[in-house]
């Protein structure tokens, strides 16, 4: 009798372990992007003031001992980059790593969408391998398909060109050949993720 009672009893824990595998998780918006971008190596710094955005972005300069960067979006981050005591250049022409503003945070991919409003004319290969990114929370979106409605939506008149996203953050291997280089969208990329809602 306990012969039956083990199989019948096993069949039943296996059973209910696969139910418990199979459900979903869901997650908000913030929490599925924060999940995607860390696994794929991005460094998150959360901020709920101007202070602690300036404080961070201090951090990482100290933090990596670069001494200059270049930031893409003169219009949006001035007020961040003028409290900073290292050389700041608007050009982007220049290796220095990179400080830019971005479109939209992707949530179900961890990624991050450019424009030509962030990025000038430079495609992201041909910039730093380094960049700090700013971006606020209310620029999450789901999914790729959201991001580039919302691009269209919020230039109605004038859609920016060169749109394009960061969608990894820990170079491989691979990376180190010449063909892969020229294709690859990888950066050792900090997030400042402001709180405005």
């Amino acid at each position: 009798m306990s012969f039956f009672k083990k199989i019948f009893s096993s069949k039943i824990t296996t059973s209910t372990e696969k139910e418990i595998k199979k459900q979903e998780v869901h997650l908000s918006l913030d929490d599925l992007f924060v999940h995607n971008f860390i696994d794929k190596g991005g460094k998150f710094l959360y901020c709920t003031t101007q202070e602690e955005i300036v404080n961070n972005l201090i951090g990482i300069l100290d933090e990596n001992q670069w001494n200059e960067i270049s930031c893409l979006d003169e219009k949006n981050l001035a007020s961040y980059t003028d409290a900073l005591s290292i050389k700041v250049d608007f050009d982007s022409n220049t290796k220095h790593p990179i400080f830019t503003g971005c479109e939209h945070l992707i949530s179900d991919s961890g990624s991050i969408l450019f424009s030509s409003n962030q990025l000038k004319e430079k495609k992201i290969y041909e910039l730093s391998q380094h960049f700090i990114v700013f971006a606020k929370m209310s620029q999450l979106v789901k999914d790729m398909g959201e991001g580039l409605t919302g691009i269209k939506n919020n230039y109605q008149n004038e859609i920016p060109t060169n749109i394009s996203s960061i969608r990894n953050y820990k170079p491989t291997k691979d990376e180190d050949n010449y063909i892969s280089t020229a294709n690859s969208n990888t950066k050792n990329l900090y997030l400042l993720l402001f709180e405005d809602l």
